[in-house]
């Protein structure tokens, strides 16, 4: 192994212990997904983390600089196939081995950035939220699945952004009391969550309903090495938002509903058992 094979395992470990630490649903999918493309997500992953940290977490920091920082050192390391973050290192040789859409990372920016000063949302502004902070990564890892398969891509990318936006639809009720009472977020368009009614809840249920529906449909028509992954995942938040649909408005706004790793271990199984004999 010569120093840059070093160089290049040492920003993937970054990216692996950034994944284990922020998310056990994430991991636990990521280890499913066949060795080849495995490290590739892990690498994505790591780098939608950090950037989301610099909006949710350096409270005591300038986030707007930190952010403009952050990602002009992204296309740097991208443009220059180097960088001494290596996070940013592991994510761009992924970028550049793939040939993932930069209007997908440009779009996750600009999700980002509206994080910095966006409190209220309406159609528009929530449909390009959910669209750059979760759809497009959706969309980075199908390209990885799809390396060499452009037809496969193109006829996967409607269920894998419906999978993203159930995902950020479930992430937006568990976490809603904290967005609010933390960051003064309301992400849901028309809807007061000081005044959080029952009839807007089941609306936004049947929305997720339906996108778990649509990316289910892509999950099962995805080829072998990447199913088992997806699956477990998509399963992990279906039953975290059957959680959340048992409970009244009030609940879910004093308490962030959780899915212990007993049940995760379970579903776990199952996943396994169905891909193993078809069964999806």
């Amino acid at each position: 192994m010569n120093s840059i094979d070093l160089y290049n395992l040492n920003a993937l470990s970054c990216s692996i212990n950034t994944t284990k630490r922020y998310s056990t649903s994430f991991s636990l999918g990521i280890k499913l997904l066949a060795p080849e493309i495995r490290e590739a997500v892990y690498s994505i992953y790591g780098f939608v983390r950090f950037a989301d940290e610099i909006v949710d977490t350096f409270h005591n920091h300038d986030k707007a600089k930190l952010l403009k920082r952050f990602r002009k050192d992204t296309w740097l390391a991208i443009d220059e196939g180097v960088s001494t973050n290596p996070i940013l290192h592991s994510f761009q040789i992924v970028v550049n081995k793939y040939q993932i859409d930069r209007e997908l990372i440009e779009a996750f920016f600009t999700s980002m950035s509206m994080d910095l000063n966006q409190t209220v949302y309406n159609n528009n502004n929530f449909k390009r939220y959910v669209y750059g902070s979760a759809e497009v990564v959706g969309l980075m890892c199908l390209r990885v699945f799809y390396k060499d398969d452009p037809e496969g891509y193109e006829s996967l990318k409607y269920p894998a952004r419906k999978l993203g936006e159930a995902f950020q639809k479930v992430n937006f009720l568990r976490d809603v009391q904290a967005d609010l009472k933390e960051r003064g977020r309301t992400y849901f368009p028309n809807v007061d969550l000081l005044n959080f009614t029952k009839t807007e809840k089941e609306q936004i249920e049947k929305e997720i309903e339906e996108d778990f529906r649509a990316a289910y449909e892509g999950i099962v028509r995805l080829k072998k090495e990447a199913r088992l992954g997806v699956y477990v995942a998509y399963i992990y938040y279906l039953k975290l938002f059957r959680k959340i649909k048992k409970k009244q408005p009030a609940a879910i706004m004093q308490n962030r509903i959780r899915v212990n790793n007993v049940v995760k271990l379970g579903l776990l199984f199952q996943g396994m058992v169905k891909h193993e004999f078809d069964q999806l």
